[in-house]
């Protein structure tokens, strides 16, 4: 309960904070190919499913960005390891995932790589289960989330990027393949 309530502070604090220096906001939605994959395997397992999420994009410099996100992430085995053979081993995660980024980009259009690194936290159920663990947890979770890609258009509103977010408490991570697209909000 205290983690819960200390990220919702950092949260409420992050927004607050930023809302004095933000420029423009937008709207993010990205769909991608999700996966998820734990710390240490035997058999080098990465199990697939799908991934979206919603992000509020806060552009407080044309180089930084604050981004509140909210988004789902759903994966499942299908027993066998990356090479195609059968394994008991599997990384499930079926969660919704919460919390903030902070995006540095090289604001030049057309093609304007970029990178992410926040703090968030995963409601929902986690199972990892390989030689070195076995945890299969429900509830929440605290996870680090680390982004890269390319914000590509004349105006950069086409965003394509690898996202991951890392679970300790059940070791393992989960990410995806995603596309998203921004769109403006009218400023007032």
């Amino acid at each position: 309960m205290k983690r819960q309530l200390f990220l919702l502070i950092i949260i409420l604090s992050f927004n607050i904070t930023a809302a004095q220096v933000i420029k423009e906001k937008s709207i993010n939605a990205q769909i991608g190919y999700g996966i998820s994959s734990p710390y240490e395997s035997v058999d080098e397992i990465v199990d697939d499913g799908f991934f979206m999420q919603g992000e509020l994009v806060l552009k407080a410099y044309s180089w930084l960005e604050l981004r509140p996100y909210a988004g789902l992430i759903l994966t499942s085995s299908n027993g066998k390891d990356i090479n195609n053979n059968p394994t008991n081993e599997k990384a499930e995660s079926k969660a919704f995932l919460l919390g903030g980024k902070a995006r540095v980009r090289a604001p030049i259009p057309w093609a304007a790589p970029y990178l992410e690194i926040g703090i968030g936290g995963s409601i929902g159920k986690f199972k990892t289960l390989t030689a070195f663990s076995n945890i299969d947890k429900s509830g929440f979770v605290f996870h680090i989330p680390i982004s890269f890609g390319l914000e590509l258009g004349q105006n950069n509103n086409v965003d394509l990027g690898f996202t991951y977010y890392f679970h300790p408490a059940v070791e393992q991570f989960s990410g995806a393949f995603a596309l998203g697209i921004t769109i403006p909000l009218k400023n007032k």
